[in-house]
């Protein structure tokens, strides 16, 4: 078996209070299932660049959306914002 690369995976202080506050706990389980795997597979292939931001991407996992930036040179995501699709994109 090999080695996978693994990057850390850190979640700003807004995108864990939002992970905390969804009610609904089959979405938080896959929430989570999906954090956890951007550890070994930062760029998974349903990754999709935010246009209008640099170096943001984002996940679908069900209704939510996960966004967050990656850091190749420290091996990090950094898990930005959590949130459902309608709100997720608002600043």
């Amino acid at each position: 078996m090999t080695d996978v690369a693994r990057y850390t995976v850190y979640l700003k202080p807004a995108a864990e209070r939002a992970l905390r506050k969804i009610v609904d706990r089959t979405a938080g389980r896959r929430i989570v299932r999906a954090i956890d795997g951007l550890a070994t597979a930062p760029r998974p292939p349903q990754a999709v660049r935010l246009q209008g931001s640099e170096g943001l991407l984002r996940i679908r996992t069900g209704d939510y959306r996960i966004i967050y930036t990656i850091e190749d040179a420290t091996r990090t995501v950094l898990i930005a914002a959590i949130g459902h699709r309608r709100e997720v994109y608002r600043r």
